[in-house]
């Protein structure tokens, strides 16, 4: 065990392999210790090694005590080193005067083992520790195997925590400096590597330490920091765990939740925590509740339509339609503006079945579509010869099919007037149709009013053509009721409101032709328009 003992000098261990220290004294005070050390204990510190801090002006010196000289006043080191760096002469003197501080470094000697409250009464900084060899040569701690050992330090280490556990030390300080020295010239050590493995032997160089690292590393914990030994001996049981999932029960819930209106993209977790999806074009703001029947018409015309928005719109009878015509007409909507609205949008629907801008380009001229026009000597007819005209504006191949009559209404008159003056061709026999087929057949030939007109000839050889011709067919405004036509469209196209078209009809599609809302009012239908931004719409049947 270790014995203190009181002496008029400095704080002495009485025992050969003696710890002693004399930082932080006064200089006097110092030069008294070192000649007490040096008269007193000369024999006892040969072969140790110390460091001797010499004021600013000589500095700092590490090296093994050679000699020490009680009538000089002397101490001798070999294999000394200056401020770090190995001296070039081989052994060095100091006197008793010139020493400010001396510490000792390494005692070759057997190491004793200090408890904790010891440690903390002497306040050394010093630890000797047993080898695990079992050799029983100490092995300095963190404060002694530094390469260099300054005054200010000594505060630093009083705060440093210190274990009583054996730790595993590195070489002694003359060891490493004197590796260093033979290493070639081109040798280069890490200076932070070689010092961070003198603070933590046997640990890694510490990593940046920071909220970044020390999220990850408390998540790294969370996840991987259960002791091994914690780990179940005995199999997951994944039959008994997946009898515990209801699926039937989940699935039940996700589908009566999207059987509420909770469709959308699927997404984890429970249904009723999913928030809600909107489209692009789709108001998130809280407004009134959607009314999809806008159009209240006083007697049903036997079938609904609706539209793409999901729009109702109902059909009418053929006596209602031709009162909306007439009131309007009332009002200004005069024929020759109803042909041409319904021309217009007759043609717009036709050059979009023909193929559109992928059709009608100037790379294209070779090809340009062809379009046969069937009318009657009515103002349906008329409706036909105003979209043939507009189409031929547009580069179509236009082939006009009208009767000879002696007289024809006046519509009629003036849009052949305005027809013949484009590029397309009137052509009154059925044989001078062409024969090949063409890209689209736009039948006018029927008319509510006019039903003797089916039993004509010219009539039923132009239905014989057209069913024989493998071209698609467009009906413009077609007749409604008992009137049956011969020919099977695959577009109908109705003005202002639908009537209740057959099968025959094809799909309905549905035109604005200007009809203001105030007009509806007046023939006792509520109207509101459901037109959007389009002029021609496609109708579903309910």
């Amino acid at each position: 065990m270790w014995r203190r003992k009181r002496a008029p000098g400095p704080e002495v261990l009485s025992t050969d392999r003696s710890f002693v220290r004399f930082s932080g004294l006064p200089r006097i005070c110092c030069l008294l210790c070192c000649i007490y050390l040096i008269s007193n204990m000369a024999a006892d510190w040969l072969g140790n090694i110390v460091s001797l801090n010499c004021g600013n002006t000589l500095g700092v010196y590490q090296g093994c005590v050679s000699a020490v000289d009680q009538i000089n006043q002397t101490i001798s080191l070999t294999q000394p080193f200056h401020n770090g760096v190995k001296c070039l002469v081989p052994e060095v003197t100091f006197r008793a005067g010139d020493i400010s501080e001396l510490k000792i470094l390494e005692i070759p000697s057997e190491s004793l083992q200090y408890t904790r409250d010891q440690l903390n009464d002497h306040s050394t900084g010093y630890l000797p520790t047993r080898q695990q060899n079992g050799t029983g040569k100490p092995k300095p701690t963190v404060a002694q195997s530094s390469a260099q050992n300054i005054p200010g330090r000594e505060e630093g280490k009083a705060t440093e925590p210190s274990s009583s556990s054996p730790q595993p030390c590195s070489k002694s300080y003359i060891d490493r400096h004197g590796e260093a020295v033979n290493q070639p010239k081109n040798f280069r050590r890490r200076h932070n590597s070689w010092s961070s493995s003198i603070r933590y032997p046997n640990q890694v160089t510490p990593k940046k330490s920071g909220t970044k690292n020390g999220q990850l590393k408390a998540r790294d914990d969370e996840c991987f920091g259960d002791d091994l030994e914690e780990i179940p001996d005995a199999d997951f049981d994944f039959e008994g765990n997946l009898a515990l999932f209801d699926k039937a029960a989940v699935f039940e819930e996700i589908d009566t939740h999207e059987r509420r209106g909770g469709g959308g993209a699927r997404s984890r977790g429970t249904p009723n925590e999913r928030p809600p999806t909107y489209r692009h074009d789709e108001n998130i703001l809280e407004s009134e509740p959607i009314v999809y029947r806008k159009i209240v018409v006083p007697q049903s015309g036997g079938k609904e339509y609706c539209t793409d928005s999901g729009l109702v719109v109902p059909s009418i009878s053929y006596v209602l339609h031709k009162k909306l015509l007439c009131v309007a007409e009332k009002h200004g909507l005069s024929v020759e503006r109803r042909l041409e609205m319904s021309g217009v949008c007759a043609s717009q629907m036709a050059l979009t079945l023909l193929g559109g801008p992928n059709r009608l380009t100037p790379k294209n001229v070779h090809q340009r579509p062809t379009v046969a026009l069937l009318c009657g000597p009515h103002v349906k007819g008329a409706q036909g010869i105003s979209c043939g005209r507009h189409l031929a504006n547009h580069d179509v191949d236009v082939i006009l099919f009208l009767p000879n009559f002696v007289k024809m209404l006046e519509p009629v008159t003036n849009e052949l007037n305005l027809f013949c003056q484009t590029q397309g061709k009137q052509v009154s026999s059925v044989k001078d149709l062409p024969q090949c087929p063409v890209d689209l057949v736009i039948n006018c030939l029927d008319c509510n009013e006019n039903s003797f007109l089916r039993d004509q000839p010219w009539y039923r050889a132009a239905v014989d053509w057209a069913n024989q011709n493998r071209a698609p067919v467009l009906n413009i405004d077609p007749p409604v009721g008992d009137h049956v036509q011969g020919i099977d469209a695959k577009w109908s196209l109705e003005l202002g409101l639908p009537l209740a078209l057959g099968e025959q009809a094809g799909r309905i599609y549905l035109c604005d032709i200007g009809i203001p809302q105030k007009v509806f009012r007046e023939v006792g239908i509520g109207y509101h328009s459901p037109f959007g931004c389009k002029f021609v719409i496609p109708l579903h049947s309910i």
